[in-house]
């Protein structure tokens, strides 16, 4: 890590999740250190402790980071299946 102060927005269960919040805020300009268990990533554990990921930012980013991370959690970055079959040129006939 650099320099900065980094804080722990959220914690998540596995590396799949902790994964998809790094691409989403990192699409958003934040950047992001996840932290693991060494022996939880070594097995490649998603449950208990072990399991568990820590998602960092840096301080400065972090009331930012919470916001998308709540979008998130609240399901405002998902389009229904209507939206997505009406955006698809292949699904018109």
């Amino acid at each position: 890590m650099t320099d900065d102060k980094w804080e722990l927005i959220t914690t998540v269960s596995g590396e799949l999740q902790a994964d998809l919040l790094r691409g989403l805020l990192e699409a958003e300009g934040i950047k992001v250190f996840l932290n693991q268990e060494g022996a939880g990533k070594a097995y490649g554990l998603t449950m208990g402790p072990l399991g568990e990921v820590q998602v960092l930012v840096p301080e400065n980013q972090s009331e930012v980071a919470r916001q998308i991370v709540d979008d998130y959690y609240a399901g405002k970055f998902e389009t229904s299946d209507d939206e997505e079959s009406s955006e698809d040129p292949s699904s018109q006939g």
